[in-house]
């Protein structure tokens, strides 16, 4: 019989080698691309989220990076007439970040980079899939707290979040949520004080 840190162990091993995925299906699009990994990072995060979060500050938080090693890839993506900046209208030191139609393009080559690993997981049945990410964000939160990884816009950390005998509830959509409606990043994210 095992105990529990052998499990934990092995847990802890398994999820290593699936972050392996992620950099070799990352550096594979880099690589296409003439770019690096992070970015390519950028480029999804640019296409994907609001333009106001397209700034170099907020990317550095969200990639867990520091702002010099984000305004150094910045620079080359905008050497290389991926990004454009957009100089904002109350603060003329900020600015954010804006996809150049090349850029544009990248980022829709390579938004799906994650293809072999979705494929992977859509084999679990819809069950096992909404317990799967329960339990995922319930590691996020918990690394969260301990200052591991910082910007997490997913429900277990939002104000709007609720639990009640283990039922999910968001008051923002007004609904009960189960597992697999979750979100991990959530646009109507508001941080718990």
């Amino acid at each position: 019989m095992m105990n529990d840190t052998e499990i934990h162990h092995k847990i802890t091993q398994a999820l290593e080698r699936i972050s392996k995925t992620f950099r070799v299906l990352l550096w594979e699009e880099s690589k296409k691309h003439k770019i690096s990994p992070i970015q390519i990072q950028i480029l999804i995060f640019c296409l994907t989220h609001k333009q106001e979060m397209s700034k170099v500050s907020f990317l550095a938080k969200e990639f867990d990076l520091t702002k010099a090693t984000i305004s150094d890839s910045v620079r080359v993506l905008l050497q290389k007439e991926l990004l454009i900046k957009i100089p904002d209208t109350y603060d003329s030191r900020s600015y954010s970040l804006q996809l150049t139609t090349n850029g544009r393009n990248i980022a829709k080559q390579t938004v799906n980079y994650t293809e072999a690993l979705d494929t992977s997981i859509a084999s679990l049945n819809d069950t096992e899939k909404g317990q799967f990410l329960n339990n995922l964000l319930n590691i996020i939160e918990r690394l969260n707290k301990k200052s591991v990884i910082s910007v997490q816009r997913m429900c277990l950390t939002c104000y709007h979040y609720s639990k009640s005998e283990n039922k999910h509830y968001c008051n923002f959509l007004k609904k009960p949520l189960e597992n697999s409606e979750l979100r991990v990043d959530c646009p109507e994210h508001k941080m718990v004080e």
